[in-house]
Parts: structure tokens; sequence; C-alpha cells
């Protein structure tokens, strides 16, 4: 078996930005998105952040967090990427 090295292509492809209003899509690979979106529950009435890996229009996986911790993530994936090299 062959392993294809991706790491001089150009990966702006594989993170295609679409945002709007509270929501941003990027495409992955194979027809999946990672999905984030600004949602509100009735039930608490809180409004939150979803992440979501979406195909087909149907979503995989959720993972929702509170809007105050959006920076902190984002901070912190930043870093992880720069720590290893991504």
């Amino acid at each position: 078996m062959v392993k294809k090295d991706i790491s001089n292509e150009n990966t702006e492809e594989n993170t295609e930005e679409r945002s709007g209003d509270g929501y941003v899509e990027i495409k992955m690979g194979g027809g999946w998105y990672m999905t984030v979106s600004l949602a509100h529950s009735d039930r608490f009435e809180k409004e939150y952040v979803e992440l979501a890996k979406e195909r087909g229009g149907m979503k995989k996986s959720r993972f929702n967090l509170n809007p105050a911790h959006v920076r902190m993530l984002g901070e912190a994936l930043i870093k992880f990427a720069d720590d290893n090299g991504l």
C-alpha cells in the first residue's frame, strides 16, 4: 500500500469555509463538513455554540459548548497546531 504525502499540498481547498450569521461550515473532504453554529435552548432559555460533523445534510455527531468558552477553545486549538507543526 502506498501512503500519499499530503504535507506539501495546498490545504486551503480542504478548509473551504462558508459563513453567515452565527454559522460557519468547513469542508473537510469525503463529503464531510464541520459546522459551527449559534443555537438557542428553549428549555433552558440560553444560547450555546454547537459543533457538528455533517454529511449529506445529516448531523452525525454534535458537541454543545458554552459561548463563554469559545474563544478559549479557539486559542487552545491554535496553540496546539503551532506546538505540533500543523
